[in-house]
């Protein structure tokens, strides 16, 4: 295991029951059997490390659902509840501490990191609406994505505070109902366009060619992964001469796409050959 994941994973442990700021840098590096140095090499303080950790995670969560919205055609609405719940349900440590730590956090780095996916969230739930209901919910669309980010937010503190475990397929059922309710009887918007332009944080820098290259250069030095190299290859060649017909682009980033550490890169490249 690489040092950076050893310390981001027993970091987790730690915040999972002091909390961010009850968790001290010494606190860390005892836990990991590491000395401080080792510890600063790898991050420059604690705050680096947390906002590492959000990156990890949430860079997951977002090219996961983001995924199911583009590619699912059958039972989108009931796929995308059931990819979120799983997902929340597989990394519990995390969203506790993560829903916790919203709460009250002061911290400008975490706000602005937390805002900056939160925008990345909103976009595929659109998407998501846009597929599922065209232009007949139009006047309603934005007040439909908070709806749904409430059931996604309100039905995740079941984790928290039941010890039984939840009938994700169940769950997931009960919210497709209730969100078709929703897009039909809903008739008097309160989110407008312009509204939900300000709340959202901006994204002042879109991916460039050059940068991907170059994330994909960093990837192909970790990668051993014979499949996932390979298929990394091949993209790279087509962000430098793309010759390659869509299905054969697609292909190859869904055999990148399950890999753990390639989830974002796959996301990222999804947007950028516009599937």
């Amino acid at each position: 295991m690489m040092k950076k994941q050893l310390i981001m994973e027993k970091a987790l442990e730690l915040f999972a029951t002091q909390g961010f700021d009850a968790t001290t840098v010494q606190q860390i590096t005892d836990y990991c059997g590491i000395s401080k140095g080792a510890f600063y090499l790898s991050f420059k303080s604690k705050d680096e490390l947390i906002i590492a950790i959000i990156d990890h995670f949430m860079m997951r969560f977002t090219a996961d659902i983001d995924h199911v919205v583009r590619s699912t055609n059958d039972n989108l609405l009931y796929e995308f509840y059931h990819a979120t719940f799983r997902s929340f349900h597989e990394h519990f440590a995390f969203a506790k501490i993560l829903m916790k730590e919203q709460s009250h956090s002061f911290n400008k780095d975490f706000f602005l990191k937390m805002r900056y996916y939160d925008t990345l969230i909103n976009r595929t739930i659109l998407m998501l609406i846009e597929r599922l209901y065209g232009k007949s919910i139009e006047p309603i669309k934005y007040d439909l994505i908070f709806s749904i980010k409430g059931f996604m937010h309100t039905f995740s503190q079941l984790f928290l505070f039941s010890s039984s475990p939840q009938d994700l397929h169940l769950l997931s059922q009960s919210l497709v109902e209730k969100t078709n309710l929703l897009a039909k009887q809903v008739t008097i918007p309160f989110i407008s366009k312009d509204l939900f332009e300000i709340l959202k944080q901006p994204i002042n820098e879109e991916i460039t060619k050059e940068q991907l290259i170059g994330m994909v250069e960093e990837k192909l030095a970790d990668i051993e992964e014979p499949i996932a190299k390979e298929s990394l290859i091949l993209l790279k060649q087509q962000l430098l001469d793309p010759t390659l017909s869509p299905a054969i682009v697609k292909g190859l980033l869904e055999n990148i796409r399950n890999h753990p550490e390639c989830k974002w890169i796959s996301y990222l490249l999804r947007n950028y050959f516009e599937f």
